[in-house]
């Protein structure tokens, strides 16, 4: 059977003193985050006991957000894997603690939508929707942003001016590749 790793084996693979190591694992006295990183990927690398303790520890001083996401659809097999890839990048982040609160809209109505995002945001530090371009949700997310809520527009662009960000598709660049496309491959003028 295998030796079990040492932490003077775990201080001469990350490149540390063995006190170095030990202020990681037992969170003594400060070190610099890239640092315990090291130490961390070198406890998974040889297979360290604590490697879970020493993530978890450099986790601690991370800030913690819930972030809230409204999608469409619940039952729809595309938004089911876009909200479990969500949850699972929230989780993972390396700048902060995240936990991704996720709603699925009940109807396709703006109003509807409006509402759920301002339900959505009162306990959630940010939030990010699926929703059509409408004067409704566009108030709403004004009204977030004066409370300093930011709102960001997900696959589908609205409130452009207004709100923090917009994740998708240019949907400009995708029509001019798509009149490109055609233009190239079409053998003889015709109806698009």
């Amino acid at each position: 059977m295998a030796k079990r790793p040492t932490i003077t084996d775990l201080a001469r693979v990350s490149g540390v003193s063995v006190a170095t190591v030990d202020r990681v694992l037992n969170n003594r006295l400060p070190v610099k985050e890239e640092t315990a990183r090291r130490v961390y990927e070198a406890a998974t690398e040889i297979g360290y006991h604590a490697a879970g303790l020493i993530r978890q520890r450099m986790r601690q001083e991370l800030p913690e957000y819930r972030l809230g996401f409204l999608l469409l659809r619940g039952n729809d097999i595309f938004y089911g894997d876009f909200a479990r890839e969500l949850e699972l990048a929230v989780s993972q982040s390396q700048r902060f603690r995240g936990v991704a609160t996720i709603d699925f809209a009940a109807s396709l109505a703006a109003d509807e939508i409006a509402a759920q995002t301002r339900r959505l945001a009162a306990k959630s530090r940010a939030v990010a929707v699926v929703g059509p371009d409408h004067p409704t949700l566009t108030a709403t997310v004004e009204a977030l942003k004066a409370r300093n809520v930011p709102v960001f527009s997900l696959l589908s662009d609205f409130a452009a001016g207004i709100r923090e960000g917009y994740v998708g598709l240019d949907n400009r660049k995708v029509g001019r590749t798509a009149a490109w496309m055609i233009a190239k491959a079409a053998r003889k003028p015709g109806k698009v």
